[in-house]
C-alpha cells in the first residue's frame, strides 16, 4: 500500500518503517531492522525538519563515546539519510534534511593471492557454499547479489550472468560473462536445482552463508577473509592482469571509473610507468 503523510507530518519512525516495507525482501530492509534499534531511539520521534546538524554531531559523538567505530556510525547515519531521501522523492515530506556522517572508512586492503584462492577452492565445503565462493570470485558479485541470483538471469547460451534485478541496476551489480570455472559450477548446480534460486539449500533460498563460509575459510587455513574480500580479490586480479579500468568498472557495476581507479589502479602493472619515464633525467650526471 502506498504510504501517505499523516496530518502534521511523518516522524522518522514512520518514515523508517514505510521505507522498510517498500524494500521488503531486500537485504537493506533486514539491515535497517538492526540499525533502527540504534537510530530510532535518537531520531525516531522527530519530524525530518526538526533534525539539525547539531543533532547529528551530538549523536555521532555519543556513539563514539560508547566505543562505536566510524564504519558502524557511518552506516547508521547513512541509513537515516537514505530513508529521508526516499521520503522526499515519494513526496511524503517537503525536503530531506542534511544528515551529517563521519568520514567513510577506507576499504580494507585484504585480497587473496593465487595460492590462497586455490586453497579456498580446494577446502571442504557444502555445495551451495562452494558455488557461492566461485560465483563471487569469478563475477566479483557482492554476497547479496549472489544470494539473490535466480536461474532466469543465468544465460548459458550467451554465456552471461545478470546480477541485476528486474528493477534495474543496484549498487555494484553488472552483467558479467561466465568463465569456464563458473560455467562448470553453474551447470552442475542447474542439473540438481530444486528452486529458482541459484544458491539454495534443500530447495529453499539461502539468506546467509556466514557459518558455512567461515568454516571453509578455516579449513583453507586463511585469516581475515569475508565474502567481500572475494569481490575485492577478483577486481585486484583483473587489474594485475592488465584489464583496462573501464572494463573493470563495468565488471564491478560502478557508475563511473573514478571509484575503480581510486581503489584498483595501483594494482595495474603499468600504473604510473609513463609518469616515471618523464622523470628519467637522462641528462643528469652521476657525481662520483
Amino acid at each position: 500500500m502506498e504510504a501517505t503523510a499523516p496530518p502534521g507530518g511523518m516522524t522518522v519512525d514512520q518514515i523508517w518503517e514505510a521505507y522498510r516495507e517498500d524494500r521488503a525482501g531486500r537485504s537493506i530492509a533486514e539491515s535497517m531492522r538492526h540499525t533502527g534499534k540504534a537510530v530510532l531511539p535518537a531520531f525516531g520521534a522527530l519530524r525530518p525538519e526538526q533534525i539539525t546538524a547539531h543533532d547529528c554531531r551530538d549523536q555521532i559523538a555519543a556513539w563514539r563515546a560508547e566505543g562505536k567505530h566510524n564504519g558502524t556510525i557511518w552506516t547508521r547515519m547513512n541509513h537515516l539519510r537514505i530513508a529521508l531521501s526516499w521520503a522526499e522523492k515519494r513526496r511524503l515530506i517537503d525536503r530531506a534534511p542534511h544528515i551529517e556522517r563521519p568520514q567513510q572508512p577506507a576499504p580494507k586492503d585484504r585480497w587473496l593471492e593465487q595460492a590462497e584462492v586455490d586453497a579456498l577452492l580446494s577446502a571442504p565445503a557444502a555445495p551451495h557454499i562452494r558455488l557461492a565462493i566461485i560465483l563471487m570470485l569469478t563475477s566479483c558479485a557482492r554476497i547479496t547479489a549472489a544470494l539473490e541470483l535466480t536461474w532466469d538471469r543465468v544465460d548459458f547460451q550467451r554465456g552471461f550472468v545478470n546480477l541485476r534485478t528486474g528493477e534495474g541496476q543496484r549498487k555494484g551489480r553488472a552483467i558479467v560473462p561466465m568463465n569456464n570455472l563458473l560455467r562448470g559450477a553453474l551447470q552442475t548446480a542447474r542439473e540438481q536445482a530444486l528452486s529458482d534460486h541459484v544458491i539454495e539449500w534443500a530447495g529453499d533460498p539461502v539468506k546467509s552463508i556466514k557459518r558455512g563460509f567461515a568454516q571453509a575459510v578455516k579449513a583453507a587455513r586463511l585469516k581475515d577473509v569475508t565474502p567481500h574480500v572475494l569481490r575485492h580479490t577478483g577486481a585486484v586480479h583483473l587489474a594485475a592482469g592488465g584489464v583496462p579500468m573501464a572494463k573493470i568498472s563495468q565488471y564491478l557495476g560502478h557508475t563511473n571509473t573514478a571509484t575503480t581507479e581510486r581503489v584498483y589502479a595501483r594494482f595495474a602493472p603499468d600504473h604510473l610507468k609513463d609518469a616515471a619515464a618523464v622523470l628519467e633525467y637522462g641528462k643528469l650526471k652521476v657525481v662520483k
